[in-house]
């Protein structure tokens, strides 16, 4: 029987490794096709890793809050046509699984201790340091409590050879003397704490959002244009074809879906606002990846993308948009599905906000927000005259990337998705 690797799939380019969560199948278990195997964690996402095989799960070759590369092993499934073994060969495979392991244990023991006690002899101060491997997520929480590098060596890992886990980390934040916390100068910044405040711990998510803007408004320098369109159309379009979408495919209609396929045209005429800046060289996508700004229920952000959009039929994209925004809201998201964007939507009018000015996703040049629809007086001209009647308007918040586009094509960029909103054919099915 053929044995099959399973291994820590890519999940984007500024991904490294991943930290060991949690293994949802045990040694002996069966798997089939897209079973979930194992739970991880990397800055920025959680996700699972699922099998692309069928078979048994032979073994795990990583333990929980193990840091492992992009590519690695984490475990071995024997790949088998016939699921139903008998209990003969179950014995046999678990037998000789338990002496490798065993053997594979003693041998890797032994070896850490002479390579221990070797650079304990040569360089002991080598030796603390090695237990310095952090990982992102580690590396990440100490450097925002100010942790320094003495602390750290001083901290009993865990993990795998030593290394400092999560909880370890935590653990010792939470015991951590406040006198050693003089870093955060509470009389400048807190002037007043009465016993009713409360300070409370960033979680992960919040950290890597908030790092995640910071980096972005000192790498891009930001602008905005805004611009006011005549919705009219697309309301009573949507509220006309809405049920029956409902009643044929089972699916909700909203805004969103609309307003990325509308993008989605813009940006084949204006492919600068598709690119990403490094340095002095300019890269422009040959696909069209748009992120959807979604915000979950713990009040965080995350940004499931929409690969090639523009090749998406209205339904298509309707379809994709729901599914997103559900798995999102669920913590169900793949790696895949939060990487490679191009470029990105914000619905900031679903909180009734009628405007905005978007912090641009890196590496990406632009990010557009749509706001609130609202009912106004407006002049319209027809052949006989203007009249004023009630219109259903709305704003458009564009943020753009000023060291490479200029304010024209900022602005016709969103004075073509305006025209495309105000020329919506009414008469169209989804």
């Amino acid at each position: 029987m053929a044995k099959y690797e399973l291994t820590l799939p890519r999940m984007g380019e500024s991904v490294e490794e991943a930290t060991i969560i949690n293994w949802l199948k045990d040694e002996g278990d069966l798997i089939q096709v897209d079973d979930l195997v194992v739970e991880i964690a990397t800055d920025k996402v959680d996700s699972e890793v699922p099998s692309d095989v069928e078979g048994v799960l032979l073994k795990k070759l990583c333990l929980v809050n193990e840091v492992v590369k992009v590519g690695e092993p984490l475990a071995i499934i024997e790949i088998n046509s016939n699921i139903e073994q008998s209990s003969d060969t179950s014995d046999q495979i678990e037998a000789e699984t338990k002496k490798s392991s065993q053997l594979v244990d003693s041998i890797q023991k032994e070896t850490s201790e002479l390579i221990s006690k070797a650079t304990d002899l040569i360089d002991p101060e080598s030796s603390r340091q090695s237990k310095l491997i952090l990982s992102p997520l580690v590396r990440s929480i100490s450097d925002k409590e100010g942790i320094s590098h003495d602390e750290l060596n001083s901290i009993n890992g865990s993990g795998k050879d030593g290394r400092i886990t999560k909880n370890d980390l935590l653990q010792y934040i939470n015991e951590r003397p406040t006198d050693d916390i003089t870093s955060f100068q509470l009389n400048e910044n807190i002037t007043n704490v009465s016993e009713s405040d409360k300070i409370y711990e960033m979680s992960r998510m919040e950290r890597l959002v908030s790092d995640h803007m910071i980096q972005s408004k000192n790498e891009s320098a930001h602008v905005q244009s805004f611009i006011e369109a005549d919705i009219t159309n697309i309301w009573d379009w949507k509220k006309r074809v809405q049920n029956k979408l409902q009643d044929s495919e089972g699916e909700k209609l909203t805004f969103t879906p609309i307003f990325i396929m509308l993008v989605a045209k813009a940006l084949k005429k204006y492919p600068a606002l598709n690119g990403s800046l490094s340095g002095y060289n300019l890269k422009l996508n040959r696909n069209i990846n748009i992120g959807m700004a979604t915000a979950l229920p713990d009040g965080n952000l995350i940004v499931p993308v929409i690969k090639n959009a523009d090749q998406l039929s209205l339904l298509g994209l309707v379809k994709k948009v729901n599914d997103l925004a559900k798995r999102s809201r669920n913590s169900q998201l793949k790696p895949d599905e939060v990487k490679d964007g191009t470029y990105t939507v914000s619905n900031v009018g679903v909180f009734d906000t009628l405007m905005g000015t978007p912090i641009i996703n890196q590496p990406q040049l632009g990010v557009l927000a749509f706001g609130s629809i609202r009912k106004e007086p407006s002049v319209i001209e027809t052949n006989k005259g203007d009249f004023v009647g009630i219109r259903k308007k709305i704003i458009l918040s564009h943020s753009y990337d000023h060291r490479i586009i200029n304010g024209a094509t900022g602005g016709m960029f969103i004075k073509t998705i305006k025209e495309l909103i105000e020329k919506w054919d009414v008469n169209q099915d989804v």
